[in-house]
């Protein structure tokens, strides 16, 4: 019931977000018109963060994650029954929606319920139950193409994922009644630098009465540490999006084939996934920055130096070299974003908090795949690698500076 709702869902989209250029070429969509499809999606996401914050916090997790699923489901016929591109982006953007709401939920019920000192590992794991789906999807869409010829397959297939997470929640035992809130250790800063910032940081059990501040409310009393450890949150968000966007785009300027392309970023995506529970396992043993940190240098560095092969004599292998450790760093970043935000929340009410947290980090995952393209129009795909690299440093500084001073420690554990 906490990760199996979670895993039907990706399952789903990661099935049907790879036909989405594939529907709107065939009604006409030239090759920018397409990318504006998944583009509708991530905006969907974008945008759903904060009204999901007030959902839960309203609702609570559970009628959220039934109501998501019912949207999405919804979302999914209309794209079966799309007449036009206008409906087509219509649904995806419905889709997206839905899906911010429905991952804001269950990363909300985890906050709430998981104790501090193995908080990290559960996120990791609900992070490696989404990777999962995603990883999984396009498989599964591969062979309903092979068997049924039809890219609606996949999409039924999405619709049944919808119905089965529906009935699942709905009809299954109910996590919120049988788990209950978990009591936190004691929790210290490593610094008492800004403490008058208005961030609220629990020093006990959670409240059994909830207040609720609302979501606007949240963002002005911890507007602090999401401009700070939040912008930085996103600026690992963005490098995350650019090794998606960036890999394939150079497999390309370097005139390899199809498959060549597929096989170094399926390699490099199976050691991301590969590495999920470990990034938990070290985040609760030695510390959220132990992860944060040797995951950003890594990309960062990945970037800076992938950025300087193109032109060299074997940079078709250097360009397999440094895929492969982006999907490293990228590994042993696995669920440090769903963590931070768990631990920076006010637990007795951290939904608010946590939509203002995930709009943030989806902003720079949104953010990085544009950048990129304006670079590589202005300048080159190299200078865009360049700069993604720099984005990275920034923010393995920023995690040094403010993960000390926002993220509480469990006193003897950490």
């Amino acid at each position: 019931m906490i990760y199996g709702p979670t895993i039907l869902f990706a399952l789903g989209e990661g099935a049907v977000i790879p036909l989405l250029p594939v529907l709107a070429t065939k009604m006409g969509a030239d090759l920018a018109v397409s990318s504006l499809v998944v583009t509708a999606l991530v905006i969907g996401q974008l945008c759903g963060n904060l009204p999901a914050g007030w959902a839960v916090a309203r609702f609570g997790e559970r009628i959220t994650m039934i109501a998501s699923s019912a949207i999405t489901l919804v979302g999914t016929l209309v794209l079966l029954f799309a007449p036009s591109l206008g409906v087509l982006m219509l649904s995806a953007l419905i889709i997206g929606f839905s899906a911010s709401a429905f991952g804001l939920a269950r990363h909300a019920f985890m906050t709430t319920r998981v104790p501090l000192y193995f908080r990290a590992r559960a996120l990791s794991l609900l992070g490696g139950s989404f990777r999962f789906g995603m990883f999984i999807g396009p498989f599964v869409s591969a062979a309903l193409l092979a068997l049924f010829g039809t890219e609606y397959a996949s999409i039924w297939f999405f619709v049944a994922c919808a119905v089965a997470v529906i009935a699942l929640v709905t009809f299954g035992p109910d996590p919120e009644k049988a788990a209950a809130s978990a009591p936190e250790p004691s929790l210290t800063r490593t610094s008492t630098e800004d403490a008058d910032t208005g961030e609220v940081i629990s020093t006990g059990s959670v409240p059994t009465v909830a207040s609720h501040e609302g979501v606007f409310r949240t963002m002005l009393n911890h507007r602090s540490v999401l401009f700070r450890l939040g912008l930085t949150a996103a600026s690992l968000s963005g490098l995350r999006s650019a090794r998606q966007a960036l890999l394939p785009l150079w497999g390309v300027s370097l005139g390899l084939d199809a498959q060549s392309i597929a096989l170094i970023v399926g390699i490099s995506g199976a050691i991301d996934f590969a590495l999920f529970y470990a990034s938990g396992q070290v985040m609760d043993r030695f510390g959220r920055l132990w992860a944060a940190l040797p995951a950003t240098v890594l990309m960062a560095v990945g970037f800076l130096a992938l950025s300087l092969t193109h032109d060299l004599t074997h940079a078709t292998m250097w360009f397999g070299a440094f895929a492969m450790m982006l999907g490293v760093g990228n590994g042993l970043s696995s669920g440090i974003l769903l963590t931070l935000g768990a631990d920076t929340a006010p637990q007795h009410d951290p939904a608010p908090y946590l939509g203002s947290w995930r709009m943030m980090t989806d902003g720079g995952a949104t953010f990085a795949p544009l950048v990129i393209t304006g670079i590589t129009a202005v300048a080159s795909l190299p200078v865009a690698a360049a700069a993604m690299g720099v984005l990275g440093i920034f923010g393995a500084v920023g995690f040094a500076r403010y993960i000390p001073r926002f993220v509480p420690r469990p006193a003897g554990r950490e």
